[in-house]
This record gives structure tokens, C-alpha cells and sequence, in this order.
């Protein structure tokens, strides 16, 4: 069954997209220091994991080409959107993870997941004047509350620490702000499964390269079942979260999509409480952040017209 575009379902997959978020930061705080503890680069790692996920993108997009969902737009990709999947396979499926790996396995995944957060106010500062899109003062509250949300959620001024790997995972967010604004471009002519395939396909050959002109590859021999067993389910998280992330990209402003993925901050540290028996943040700050991402859920669906008729 093919997945109405409106902009109801784009929150709903954007829903989807904050708790697979939510999970993975919190899978892949362990995959990329158990890497590194066995003397793996997180480079290295996040190759091996975006690999497997482009993998199973790629059997996604075959599948639904093949179907009938893929009637609309199933010619081939003109050579401009081809130079965006480049561009989008550049900066927002390898060299922001190259930066946000290496971050994580410096940075605390509290603070990784507040900063990564802050996507939704670089989004908001970049599509207004490039895509057009209008931001209301239901908008501006959403982020106000995600923000402080998000804030309290790190225990304030007093705990926030800013080191070397901090500023790696604020570069990676910049640059997934940036892929943001050309996917909602490229996702007017090209299908999300054929642009989030594309994503991680050419993203993961960028990887590749780049591990094999900096050596990253020669101690994978060395790596024991425990250190590959966090492949499997890094890999499907982010298989998942780029594939309803490009489908509410697809369907809803991503202004919207991006307020609602700030939930999946307190996906992240509910799973920390009741894993790892870590102390529950702030009660308020969990508050702020839900009622921000439900404002802005209902921001949204206050026009349920289809983006593209």
C-alpha cells in the first residue's frame, strides 16, 4: 500500500523518525566506544555501519520501485538531482557522520543528543528564505519549549562541559541542516526510497574512500563478535531513520519535521533510566520537550492538505 503524501502521514513518519532517533544515539554511544576501547577509529566503525545500513536502504528502494507505489516520478533521475544526491551523499551521509561519531565517542550522549537536537533552529534559520516556508508564532513556542527543554534536560549552564568533541557533533548537525533544505528540493522530483538509498549508497563510498587513503581498515581484523555485534543493530536504526526521515521530509515542512524530532531527546533518556538506571533528567525539561513537540505536532495538522497533488 502506497503511503498517502500528505502532511499528516509526513508527521507521522516524522513521530516514527524521533523514537528510531532516539534509540540510536543511545545504541551507538555503546557501538563507537566499544570500537574504540578494541582500538577501532569511529571512522572506521561508522563505515561499517552505514555500509550494512545502505544495504538494506538499497533493497527498500528496489522493492518499492518495482511496486506500484512507485508509479509517480519512476523515470530516471536527471543529471542536476544526480549532483544533489552527491551533495547530499557528501554532507549528509558521510562527512557529518565521520564527525558526529568521532564527537560521541568524546562527548557525553546526553549533550550529543541536546546538540544534535538544535537541528530544528538551524532548519528553521535556513527555510525560510530558501524554501519559502513560514514560521508562525506556534512555531517560535514549539522551538522555545524544545529548546528549554532540551536545556534542562543537560542540567543547565553548570553541566554543559565544551570540548573538542562537542564541537564535532555541532558541525554535523550544521551540515545535516544544510542536506535538509537540498533533500526538500530533490525530494520534489525524486522518490524519498530512491533518495535515501542514495544518501547512504553514496555517502558509504565516500567512507570507503576515505578509509582506505587513511588506513582505517587494518586492525578490523582484530575486532571480536562482541565489538561486531553492535553492527547489526546500529545498522537497522539507521536503515529505519533515514527511510521515514526522507518520508516525512517527502511529505511534511521541515520546519515541522525537524520540531518533531526533537523528541526523540527524551526517547534517549528514558532508555538511559531504565537501562543503565541512570538518574531520570529533569522532570520539567522532559515536560518542555514533549509539550513542544506535541505543539508542534498540532501546529502542523492544523492543514492537512497533500504538500504535492
Amino acid at each position: 500500500m502506497q503511503i498517502p503524501r500528505t502532511r499528516t502521514w509526513g508527521i507521522g513518519l516524522a513521530a516514527v523518525t524521533a523514537v528510531v532517533s532516539g534509540i540510536a544515539v543511545y545504541t551507538n554511544g555503546f557501538g563507537v566506544r566499544a570500537w574504540r576501547e578494541a582500538g577501532i577509529s569511529s571512522a572506521t566503525y561508522t563505515t561499517a555501519k552505514n555500509l550494512v545500513a545502505a544495504g538494506i536502504v538499497l533493497v527498500i528502494a528496489v522493492v518499492v520501485t518495482r511496486s506500484r507505489a512507485s508509479s509517480r516520478q519512476s523515470g530516471p533521475i536527471s543529471r542536476s538531482d544526480w549532483v544533489a544526491l552527491f551533495v547530499i551523499g557528501v554532507i549528509g551521509g558521510s562527512t557529518p557522520f565521520l564527525m558526529f561519531f568521532e564527537g560521541l565517542s568524546r562527548a557525553s550522549t546526553g549533550q550529543a543528543a541536546f546538540i544534535h537536537k538544535t537541528l530544528v533552529i538551524w532548519v528553521a534559520l535556513l527555510a525560510v528564505p530558501l524554501l519559502g516556508e513560514k514560521i508562525k508564532a506556534p512555531h517560535v513556542a514549539a522551538i522555545a519549549l524544545l529548546a528549554a527543554g532540551q536545556f534542562m534536560l543537560i542540567g543547565g549552564i553548570a553541566d554543559i562541559t565544551w570540548g573538542t568533541g562537542e564541537w564535532l557533533i555541532l558541525g554535523a548537525t550544521l551540515l545535516w541542516s544544510i542536506e535538509v533544505i537540498v533533500a526538500k528540493r530533490v525530494l520534489k522530483r525524486v522518490p524519498s526510497s530512491k533518495a535515501a538509498a542514495a544518501r547512504l549508497g553514496l555517502g558509504a563510498v565516500v567512507l570507503v574512500g576515505y578509509g582506505l587513503v587513511t588506513g582505517a581498515f587494518s586492525g578490523l581484523a582484530t575486532l571480536g563478535a562482541a565489538e561486531w555485534a553492535w553492527i547489526a543493530p546500529t545498522a537497522l536504526t539507521l536503515s529505519l531513520y533515514v527511510t521515514s526521515w526522507y518520508g516525512a521530509l517527502e511529505r511534511a515542512p521541515a520546519v515541522d519535521v525537524t520540531a518533531v524530532l526533537v523528541f526523540g531527546a527524551v526517547i534517549t533518556a528514558l532508555l538511559r533510566t531504565g537501562i543503565d538506571g541512570a538518574a531520570l533528567p529533569s522532570a520539567a525539561g522532559l515536560g518542555l520537550v514533549t509539550a513542544g513537540a506535541a505543539l508542534a505536532i498540532a501546529t502542523a495538522l492544523r492543514s492537512r492538505r497533500p504538500i504535492i497533488t
